[in-house]
């Protein structure tokens, strides 16, 4: 066996006690084995394979149990024994590429460090390493790459250069924690295929930490599911995963969105406890946020016609000499009044640029963007161009820097308010505000915190309470549940068809995740290279694309057969 974990138990005194991350946790790795460690946020995943490596996060540290690893327990080993372990003998793949690597130096610098650290191979022939490792892991031009930074790499080029990185000491055992995060469906096939392969042509054991159901289904041959620290189930892929027994792991692969049917609602994973957030149903007709139905809003919601955006990538005198890169070329597509439309594309295909355009955030170069009839970018301060802007509102991917961390909670949400001068008193305000985060399952009692006593589900809530509080008629939802757990996320798209179906609301919904597009939309768009590739209802998109792009994406979604059917559209 290369890896055995017995009974461990990892704690973190705090001023309020000791908070237990692991208890009982109980593993093994084999060589040429992926063992995918399953779980949401908090249930202790990172922290196991941080205690492995000795890079526990001060306070905490190991009370109980046993790491052998080939045979030698790494509990007993002082620093300098764990320096030798660590990145020779286990390598390590953190979750964010861009903070993984340094800045300040290239990526050719950073990989002979690395290997001199960690062999005994110096000078020539460490670059020479150097450059096949990049080879390895699929970065063509390796020898040019090697002069390049990081910013000037892609996430998935970045991530495969922290692959080359885990691999530069030739370890035994890999711990990839979160390899895919955030990275569309292409890049996250490619990197998957990368660490199986490199798992059977090097015989390595490998530990992937995630909490993509999809990964482990498409990658793992064991698994183990965390909960609270704990681990719950675990076995054989095919069987935990297609036959899930504990009611903890079932509800978490209920959670999971499919793209093989659509149904009316995300089950949640109410397992979880303390998940008692809910959607409070109200009186539309004599409520605040009615007031905006009743206004004559006539034609199709949104209508992008001729769109096209260029971004200088190198700026000079003469225009000749100028770099630009064409991020969206000659778009068009109509949103009707009351439906989803989905806008699908890998990262740098415009999708995200087209919702910034559509918001009024950036200026086109040409083209027009109607909303509702009325074209935004014409005479911007005009009446009706700035009641145009207010009926739109954008949710945006990252609840974390979407949020002013200076500001309470009660005046994020009440700016909207104040902007549009929507009420005739602060009272009154603050009484919408105590409303609205009532309305999205916070309670009023958080208007007084600021964003940080938040987690990532319920910053996103109050993202979403905020762009209610304008009233709007349409709602841009750039890439909204992307870095939150299936559980969260379930809940969240379970409160935008709420709030769609009792408000009204029109959605543009932006995303990577394709089972998501086909759960949330009634149409979709696919982006590629800032050009629209075809236009689709949903459920012919899926059984029969007409692109041949279109059908390299759905050929590339994570193979979900394992998992078990939801019994019920609940």
């Amino acid at each position: 066996m290369l890896l055995e974990i017995d009974g461990l138990n990892i704690a973190f005194p705090t001023r309020r006690g000791i908070v237990n991350a692991a208890k009982s946790v109980s593993l093994s790795v084999r060589a040429g084995e992926v063992l995918g460690l399953v779980g949401e946020s908090g249930a202790g995943k990172s922290t196991i394979g941080n205690a492995i490596i000795d890079l526990l996060e001060a306070p905490g540290r190991v009370t109980a149990g046993s790491i052998r690893f080939m045979g030698e327990e790494l509990r007993t080993m002082d620093a300098d024994q764990m320096r030798d372990v660590r990145g020779k003998r286990i390598g390590m793949i953190f979750q964010d590429p861009q903070t993984s690597l340094n800045p300040l130096m290239t990526i050719g610098a950073q990989l002979v460090e690395t290997i001199e650290k960690s062999t005994k191979l110096r000078g020539r022939g460490a670059y020479d390493h150097a450059v096949a490792l990049l080879e390895q892991v699929g970065i063509t031009e390796a020898v040019a790459r090697l002069r390049a930074y990081p910013h000037q790499f892609s996430g998935g080029m970045r991530q495969r250069v922290v692959i080359a990185l885990a691999l530069a000491g030739d370890p035994d055992l890999i711990i990839a924690d979160e390899p895919t995060t955030a990275l569309d469906v292409s890049i996250q096939a490619q990197i998957l295929d990368l660490i199986k392969s490199l798992c059977r042509e090097r015989n390595l054991g490998v530990i992937i930490v995630t909490h993509d159901i999809g990964v482990i289904a498409n990658i793992a041959d064991r698994v183990a599911v965390m909960y609270n620290g704990e681990i719950v189930e675990t076995g054989d892929v095919a069987q935990v995963l297609g036959a899930p027994k504990h009611v903890y792991t079932q509800s978490l692969i209920a959670a999971v969105p499919r793209a093989d049917t659509k149904l009316d609602r995300f089950t949640s994973v109410d397992y979880i406890e303390g998940n008692t957030a809910s959607f409070r149903r109200i009186d539309i007709q004599n409520h605040w946020l009615g007031k905006s139905q009743r206004h004559d809003h006539t034609g199709d919601a949104i209508e992008v016609s001729n769109l096209n955006l260029s971004f200088v990538l190198q700026k000079a005198m003469l225009k000749r000499n100028r770099r630009m890169l064409k991020a969206v070329s000659d778009v068009n597509f109509t949103v009707q009044k009351g439906e989803t439309f989905g806008l699908v594309g890998e990262s740098g295909s415009g999708k995200s640029t087209v919702a910034r355009l559509i918001a009024g955030l950036y200026k086109p170069d040409s083209g027009q963007v109607h909303v509702f009839g009325k074209d935004i970018n014409q005479n911007r301060k005009a009446p009706e161009s700035r009641a145009a802007r207010q009926a739109l509102q954008m949710i945006f991917q990252d609840p974390y820097s979407s949020l002013n961390a200076r500001m309470r909670v009660l005046d994020i949400v009440a700016e909207p308010i104040r902007f549009y001068r929507l009420t005739d008193s602060e009272q009154e305000t603050r009484t919408i505000v105590g409303d609205l985060l009532e309305h999205v399952g916070l309670g009023a009692a958080a208007a007084l915190k600021y964003p940080h006593e938040f987690s990532g589900g319920q910053r996103q809530r109050i993202s979403i309470a905020r762009a209610l509080a304008s009233r709007p008629r349409i709602l841009i939802c750039d890439e909204p549940t992307s870095a939150l757990d299936v559980s969260v996320q379930a809940t969240i798209l379970n409160l935008l068809k709420d709030l769609q179906q009792e408000l009204g609301l029109t959605m543009l919904f932006i995303s990577h995740d394709l089972p998501v597009i086909r759960q949330m939309c009634d149409r979709v768009a696919i982006m590629r290279h800032g050009e629209i590739c075809e236009v689709a209802e949903i459920d012919a998109f899926f059984e029969a694309p007409q692109h041949s792009y279109s059908k390299h994406l759905l050929d590339l979604m994570p193979d979900m057969n394992l998992l078990t059917a939801p019994t019920s559209k609940v």
